[in-house]
């Protein structure tokens, strides 16, 4: 077994799961590489680890962020690194858990030493972003930055935002600063990686069965609680699957029935976005089915 696991695979795929046997075999600490469960108001509704089972092993980088942050992939990264080395060094299993397909590049390929953005600079471009959508947003981007704006999405307002950070911060657009290499956290022959391959209908079935149980043990009341805290709506916890559609809920726009369909299809729609980015970003991946990933794992094939 190499020191460090990483474990990726679509959401409801069953990687928790998996995780946990492994730590229970490898006396391994489980580190999160999942987006949305870093943050604090996001429990129920971004199945983050149960008190159960996060019982069962040391967890790292779970729930400690509040909604009211940007949590980046360089801040994941800068967290993350010191986690895995620590528990390297201690001789234990570093399990790196999650679908967040940016940060596990991160982790393998390294990211460019973009600078810092002044703080002063960020609330300059988020207070801008108030004030126009995002077709106006990437226009402005278009003629500042063109090379980064035709790699950026419109409907991607966080990109496009974090684009028109750099550019006004730095002087040189994002496209220009990831030709810079970066440093990988991990070598090729520390790590296996495994991407759990799961039946497109089942998981999707998996998908909803598992969207109606967090409704039902608390996601409502969770996202209501949110809600009261009238954060902006273009934060990346508000974003969370789910969340936005049951927010039109408690405004009265929509009935709850509607709420759970477009959440569910919401997450359905990431899931294939996940294999599609694993499969084309990031080949060091062994894939396999979830009922055969363990054997995998401590066999090292």
């Amino acid at each position: 077994m190499k020191s460090a696991v990483l474990i990726a695979g679509p959401t409801a795929s069953g990687k928790s799961a998996l995780a946990l046997e492994l730590a229970a075999r490898t006396n391994g600490v489980v580190i999160n590489a999942d987006s949305m469960q870093v943050y604090r108001d996001l429990r129920v509704i971004t199945a983050r680890p149960t008190d159960e089972e996060m019982s069962r092993a040391s967890h790292r980088l779970y729930g400690h962020i509040g909604a009211e942050e940007i949590y980046s992939t360089g801040h994941w990264l800068r967290e993350a690194t010191p986690e895995i080395a620590a528990v390297r060094k201690a001789g234990n299993t570093a399990i790196v858990i999650g679908g967040t397909g940016l940060y596990f590049t991160a982790l393998l390929k390294g990211l460019s030493a973009v600078p810092e953005v002044p703080a002063e600079t960020r609330q300059q471009v988020r207070d801008l972003g108030d004030t126009k959508d995002n077709e106006a947003l990437h226009a402005m981007l278009v003629e500042r930055d063109p090379r980064t704006a035709s790699e950026v999405r419109i409907p991607d307002r966080q990109r496009i935002l974090r684009a028109l950070e750099v550019i006004e911060a730095t002087g040189r657009g994002l496209a220009e600063w990831r030709e810079e290499p970066g440093v990988p956290v991990l070598d090729q022959g520390d790590y296996q990686a495994i991407f759990l391959e799961t039946d497109r209908e089942a998981l999707g079935k998996r998908i909803d069965a598992r969207f109606d149980k967090m409704l039902a043990e608390g996601a409502i009341e969770e996202v209501r609680a949110l809600d009261a805290r009238k954060l902006d709506p273009k934060m990346p916890a508000m974003k969370a699957h789910g969340v936005p559609w049951l927010i039109k809920h408690f405004n009265g726009e929509i009935s709850l029935e509607e709420a759970a369909a477009q959440g569910k299809r919401d997450t359905r729609q990431y899931s294939k976005r996940q294999e599609t980015w694993f499969r084309n970003q990031l080949p060091e991946f062994q894939w396999a089915k979830p009922e055969a990933a363990m054997e995998k794992l401590l066999s090292g094939a």
